[in-house]
């Protein structure tokens, strides 16, 4: 198999995040999405395979990073920074925390913009990806 064949045929993965830490999770994720788990990775092109995250709203972060955590954003408009602690994202939008986190582990270019589009995150146990016979994949927890 060359290198063209290894890049055409991607595998689907899915984690079951509940229980998992945060932190750990994401680096495993940032991983699989690059491409860094095959023999033919290249830093410059797209090798990684798809990742679907389940039970994302049963994370765990360590320590007091659930309260004092702060995401930030802006509305564009003058005086119009946001703020919300992790705690509160958990609890909203399950799937922006963990978006945050894996992006937050990939090179900041176009290739990981382009990365992150291959991650698909639910808050809940079911995904309508079965079509592509996902395989399990371990995380340390």
């Amino acid at each position: 198999m060359n290198k063209e064949e290894a890049l055409s045929q991607r595998q689907w993965y899915v984690i079951d995040a509940r229980g998992k830490i945060l932190g750990r999770m994401a680096t495993e994720i940032a991983k699989v999405l690059r491409g860094k788990h095959k023999p033919v990775f290249t830093p410059n092109q797209d090798a990684g395979d798809f990742v679907i995250v389940v039970n994302a709203r049963e994370i765990k972060l360590t320590g007091t990073k659930l309260d004092k955590k702060i995401y930030y954003r802006h509305t564009e408009y003058p005086g119009g920074i946001r703020e919300r602690t992790a705690a509160q994202m958990l609890e909203e939008k399950p799937e922006d925390l963990v978006r945050l986190a894996v992006k937050g582990m990939l090179p900041k270019n176009r290739l990981s913009r382009k990365l992150v589009t291959k991650l698909k995150i639910y808050a809940g146990p079911e995904h309508p990806h079965e079509a592509q016979k996902p395989q399990p994949l371990t995380v340390r927890a």
